[in-house]
């Protein structure tokens, strides 16, 4: 198959066509891990597609008793050229079907491609064309340093939906029916792309599943972390400095920077203690929508238990105290006892571990997306639909519940897959519901098609709010 930069050879299966591992940008290596993304040079011959990419640089993560290898992928597989995109697609025919741009989330340290969840082959079964996308992460991708562009992760991102545009026609797909979808981190960088002039006109809709329009750094946030990396690497924070460190040092120092108290005068920490990295912008998107793609369709929505994820796997849960849920809750509220006074009147017999969990919940994405949701309201009445996820997960001894991550499966239709159950898995023991999954999935596949998932949109009279469980 002809590409813009090259032929391409994939694999051809039951729900489609799929190609792997295809150069948007340049690899990012030497002083080119802290510059902007650069054009890739294109290829003679045929490329071999059917094989996945390296990822980039970063270190494993551990979420105790539950297996998040479905969600994470392998971890980093090491090869220079790993800003690429893998796409499933119904046909490569030269049709003008829609697409589905998804961003992995991660904590801005870890995700790929490989991973099992965002196999897409559901999506291109309902006549979807899925490209997924490595970016790059941790300090090449988002640690500010003197001398180098910011958001560089971001950057990666914006020159993927270039690659889109300019290439998608030869999958089958229509760059002008573009779905841009986000979860979690990746969610986050799409609110990012809804306030950034650049990405006028490379998506029509998008979608931010468990994201923040408040989950960006200040300068001063940003400069904090900065100074931390350059004292764990024992050189100045400058771009010049930090181009001659190899990525395993980048990977090793980041336990280092986690757990930063990053509050300040003027902000508190937007991601409480759990990632030391983020965006870093003078303004929140949430802020700053009318200076992005006004004119794009939104479907946000969040997990009802989102902060299960980080306290029952680890065994944190049940141990909670009132004084954890107010050490939590401190990390982004000046006035802590308040905060959980409100949510113990809100939730009748919540324990200590469900005040924690959602004052967790509601600093990392809650609060973040009723931001945007406020927002964009006010900016383009009519074009945004909520939806709100409560099936609860039986994993971890039936406690897991709505928690971060568990509406994926759903979303992509693999919620029968075996490595999402079983004593370890995602979503326990028990059978997944299939009427949830296809409800789910219909909904943004619809979405991706019409701009319309199948309920009404979000107005502050009305409030709709679609609940899936």
């Amino acid at each position: 198959m002809e590409t813009p930069a090259g032929a391409v050879r994939g694999l051809r299966g039951a729900a489609g066509e799929r190609y792997r591992a295809i150069p948007y940008a340049a690899a990012p290596v030497g002083a080119d891990r802290f510059a902007p993304p650069r054009p890739h040079a294109g290829w003679d011959g045929v490329r071999d597609g059917t094989r996945p990419s390296p990822t980039a640089p970063q270190p494993a993560r551990d979420f105790g008793v539950l297996d998040m290898t479905p969600y994470f992928g392998p971890g980093w597989v090491r090869g220079e050229e790993y800003l690429t995109v893998d796409v499933r697609t119904p046909a490569a025919d030269g049709a003008a079907r829609p697409v589905m741009v998804f961003v992995h989330g991660g904590g801005f340290v870890t995700g790929s491609t490989r991973a099992a969840l965002y196999d897409g082959g559901a999506f291109a079964r309902d006549g979807v064309v899925l490209v997924t996308l490595n970016y790059r992460l941790g300090v090449p991708g988002f640690l500010d340093l003197d001398g180098a562009p910011a958001n560089r992760g971001l950057l990666d991102v914006l020159a993927a939906l270039r690659w889109v545009r300019d290439t998608i026609t030869s999958f089958g797909g229509d760059p002008d029916e573009v779905t841009l979808v986000g979860q979690s981190a990746g969610a986050t960088l799409v609110c990012a792309l809804l306030a950034t002039p650049e990405a006028k006109g490379l998506f029509r809709r998008a979608i931010v599943q468990s994201g923040s329009g408040t989950g960006a750094f200040t300068p001063e946030q940003a400069r904090r972390v900065g100074l931390a990396a350059a004292g764990a690497l024992g050189v100045e924070p400058t771009a010049e400095a930090f181009a001659r460190i190899p990525d395993e040092r980048f990977v090793e120092i980041i336990p280092a920077l986690a757990g930063l108290d990053l509050r300040t005068a003027t902000a508190t920490d937007p991601l409480v203690g759990l990632s030391p990295f983020s965006l870093v912008l003078p303004e929140q998107p949430a802020d700053s929508l009318g200076n992005g793609p006004a004119d794009v369709a939104l479907l946000i929505g969040t997990n009802t238990e989102e902060g299960h994820l980080y306290l029952v796997p680890q065994g944190l849960f049940g141990s909670s105290t009132i004084a954890d849920a107010e050490a939590t809750a401190a990390r982004s509220h000046s006035d802590p006892r308040a905060v959980v006074a409100a949510l113990a009147d809100s939730r009748p017999g919540a324990t200590p571990g469900d005040l924690r969990s959602a004052a967790l919940g509601d600093a990392l994405f809650g609060a973040g997306t009723a931001r945007m949701v406020e927002a964009r309201t006010r900016l383009a009445a009519g074009s945004t639909h909520v939806y709100r996820f409560g099936y609860r997960s039986t994993a971890v001894g039936g406690r897991l519940g709505a928690a971060h991550t568990v509406e994926l499966p759903f979303v992509f239709d693999v919620a029968d897959d075996p490595r999402l159950h079983g004593p370890a898995g995602l979503l326990g023991p028990d059978a997944a519901p299939a009427d949830l999954a296809a409800g789910m999935h219909g909904a943004w596949v619809a979405f991706a098609r019409t701009g319309d998932p199948g309920w009404a949109a979000y107005d502050p009279a009305t409030r709709t709010v679609r609940t899936f469980d």
